[in-house]
């Protein structure tokens, strides 16, 4: 059970990210009996409780994975796996040519490496091709299939691809080449006619090997092969970490054997068979001096790198990197890796500042259109899809992101991220006649259509949105596991949330919270992130805390219930464990507005531009699509208004408040100077002494109340808009409905009835 709360902003100058926390039902006694028999603190077992595995051997199998017995590959994929085996069995046997049909995103191009590898490894005759994402766009086609006839291919394996190419695939059986459609993206309703498919979508929901990626479905084929050939031994390990790589960037769940893979790769990997990733760690920094790399370190450095060689190099770069075994080439094709990924960093940078422009300038109601459609020339097909997910981050709703195809403008190419509560696939079918090519999964998609058909797009898509979301959907959601004290943040805590690692899709790592956090010291460092001090009441020893991209809401007030990961900071030899932010609000129930507002003159402040670029947390997300497609950064106002640079979507009823120096946007109540209180009281509320009084105004009666440090809060009848400060003139505006106003208001009425 999780309650639903949505964050206030404060009545000052701050600005808040706007959210709804969804915080965990505690269950103390279930978790208490669940952390005495699995050797956990109250506080992991809530959130294993949390997560679905609420028996005892649901929980002991989710930590220990390998003690799981799972149904063999064969058991599992049956007759299609079986006639693949005997396809490369026969070629390989014969000296046929097989070639690999690969993508151009870090799945598929683990993927190509993979097979390359292991097929070598087994005496095949392999070589690949890759599309071009600029001229071919995603998957295999006819022009692929026809150039691969010519070199005399007679088995194409498609990894990563594959299960929507009905054409390029009855092409290929035309031409008498065997074809081994391997893919791990939903079904269209009519599938290819290839000799063999393996697509893990087409195993029961239920079952462990259902949200493999493309990358797993490879590795599958490679293992079994081994078996059949005997000479697995030597294939396992170095799969392993192709298989690990691959499937972490691709954001596939962490559950089922994804997790068991994954958690045997992610021990191998510090110390890498593979010179192309014992070189990309180097030049990434990934290496944290752990026996075992975090899932994090692939997601926000080594996915991110070989993804941009796909999206504005030469994917040959990426595939060298993965098979060479020649540590200087491979050095060099990851330093050539790091600098590509740079020009991304910086083309994403550029065209996010252009969508937002355009996003700010074009007056839409998010609140009714429900659905963000941006399409702009010039921008580059290979980066869209990451700017769609800050897009999302930013303004809360799914978002399609699209540039022109040619300088005609009259074909359009774009990318789709979506919110938990809109499926992208459904979406793009729902548009179905309106578009050219399309595909991808829930989260995300890719398509292309006419430019005519823009507009059309558009309010379709504004159609389906409006049939799934509701207006409290468009808030950036943080879902939290469990209230915790900082005094429980240390490096026990830390080493216990290993055991819940690899820590990714459908099984997020753990998000606590604490109430009444102050904020002693907050500057802006890096590339727009914010780094804090912070401190509670019970334990005042300061902890450090970081929140990603989130500069723009720096100065936070002095205290905040603060939500957070945990991660491990190694600086200058030191190793400490720091909070990662990931959502803020005012304090909620033992602090008023009016404490928080009083004690806020503002902490140390300061922005250090001097400090090196820090790494922004970008796991991308990558699907195979018919056109190509890592810290919440939540949002301004609903409609966009032209004056407004925030990165975020919000909600309806997010209020933005406006120091009162500036033009208001209701008029001050100006009682007579002279006035006198026709009934007054006085009262505590939550600890704290209060007089307040009625008094006569030009229109109504207004209520003030008046706390033991001078300010007073000024209150008319039938207003929402209040007065807080000690003088008029300089007093700010205040929504007197949030629920501090709202209970302070009600205890100064108690009081003055009751006197």
């Amino acid at each position: 059970m999780v309650s639903d709360s949505a964050s206030t902003l404060p009545s000052r100058t701050f600005r808040l990210p706007n959210q709804r926390w969804k915080i965990f039902e505690a269950q103390p006694e279930r978790a208490a009996e669940l952390a005495d028999v699995m050797e956990l603190s109250p506080l992991l077992a809530q959130v294993l409780l949390n997560r679905g595995y609420e028996s005892l051997d649901g929980a002991r199998v989710f930590l220990e994975p390998d003690s799981e017995t799972l149904p063999t590959p064969l058991e599992a994929f049956g007759g299609d796996l079986e006639i693949s085996l005997a396809l490369l069995q026969e070629a390989i046997a014969a000296g046929v040519q097989i070639a690999i049909c690969g993508d151009y995103d870090a799945d598929g191009m683990t993927s190509t490496a993979l097979l390359l590898r292991a097929l070598r490894y087994l005496g095949g005759e392999v070589d690949y091709a890759i599309p071009s994402r600029m001229t071919d766009g995603y998957g295999i086609n006819s022009r692929i299939v026809k150039d691969l006839h010519e070199r005399g291919v007679g088995l194409i394996l498609t990894v990563d691809n594959g299960i929507a190419a009905c054409e390029p695939i009855e092409l290929a059986r035309e031409l008498e080449i065997d074809i081994i459609v391997t893919d791990h993206h939903d079904l269209p309703d009519d599938l290819p006619l290839a000799n063999a498919i393996l697509n893990p979508k087409l195993l029961p929901e239920t079952s462990p090997y259902r949200g493999m990626a493309g990358v797993g479905v490879a590795y599958l084929l490679a293992i079994e092969l081994g078996r059949v050939l005997d000479k697995a031994d030597g294939l396992i390990a170095p799969m392993r970490e192709l298989l690990t790589l691959g499937t972490i960037a691709d954001l596939a769940p962490l559950t089922g054997i994804n997790r068991r893979w994954v958690k045997q790769g992610l021990r191998q990997l510090p110390d890498s068979e593979i010179a192309g990733i014992q070189a990309l760690i180097q030049v990434s920094g990934a290496n944290d001096g752990n026996q075992t790399m975090k899932p994090d370190a692939i997601g926000f450095r080594l996915g991110p790198r070989i993804n941009a060689v796909g999206r504005i190099g030469d994917p040959q770069v990426a595939i060298e990197l993965l098979t060479t075994d020649d540590p200087g080439i491979a050095l060099e094709r990851a330093m050539q890796c790091e600098q590509i990924n740079q020009q991304r960093r910086e083309m994403c940078t550029q065209i996010e500042a252009e969508a937002i422009a355009w996003c700010e300038a074009s007056g839409m109601d998010l609140s009714r259109e429900r659905v963000l459609v941006v399409v702009q020339p010039d921008w580059h097909h290979g980066v869209i899809g990451i700017v769609a997910s800050r897009l999302v981050e930013r303004y809360g709703v799914p978002v399609f992101i699209g540039t022109y195809e040619d300088e005609a403008g009259d074909k359009i190419r774009g990318s789709a991220r979506s919110i938990p509560e809109f499926n992208v696939f459904e979406a793009l079918q729902f548009c179905d006649d309106l578009l050219g090519k399309y595909g991808g999964h829930r989260a995300a998609g890719g398509f292309s259509l006419a430019a005519e058909n823009l507009d059309g797009f558009r309010s379709r898509l504004s159609t389906f949105a409006n049939q799934c979301l509701e207006p409290e959907h468009l808030k950036p959601a943080v879902s939290i596991d469990a209230i915790a004290n900082l005094a429980q943040i240390d490096g026990h805590l830390y080493r216990e949330i290993d055991r819940l690692h690899p820590c990714g899709i459908a099984n997020d790592p753990p998000v606590f919270w604490t109430p009444n956090v102050r904020v002693l010291e907050q500057k802006t460092v890096g590339q727009n992130h914010l780094k804090l001090t912070v401190a509670s009441d019970s334990t005042p020893n300061p902890q450090s805390a970081i929140a990603w991209r989130w500069g723009e809401y720096c100065p936070l007030p002095s205290r905040v219930d603060l939500a957070y990961k945990l991660r491990e900071n190694h600086f200058n030899g030191q190793t400490s464990i720091d909070l990662e932010v990931v959502g803020v609000r005012l304090p909620s129930g033992d602090v008023s507005m009016l404490e928080v507002l009083e004690e806020t003159t503002l902490p140390k402040i300061e922005v250090d531009r001097a400090m090196p670029e820090m790494e922004t947390p970008e796991m991308e997300e990558t699907v195979a699509i018919a056109e190509p497609p890592p810290t919440p950064k939540p949002s301004p106002s609903l409609p966009i208004e032209s004056d407004r640079s925030s990165l975020e979507m919000e909600a309806p009823e997010m209020e933005e408040t406006v120091a009162i120096a500036e033009p208001p946007s209701h008029p001050k109540p100006a009682p007579p100077p002279t006035a006198t209180a026709t009934r007054h009281a006085s009262f505590e509320y939550q600890g704290r002494q209060y007089r307040c009084g009625l008094y006569p105004s030009a229109a109504k009666t207004e209520l003030r109340i008046r706390n033991d440090r001078a300010q007073v809060l000024v209150v008319e009848k039938g207003k929402k808009i209040g007065l807080l400060g000690k003088q008029r003139d300089s007093a700010r505006e205040v929504d007197v409905s949030a629920p501090h106003f709202f209970n302070l208001i009600k205890a100064a009425m108690r009081s003055l009835e009751l006197g």
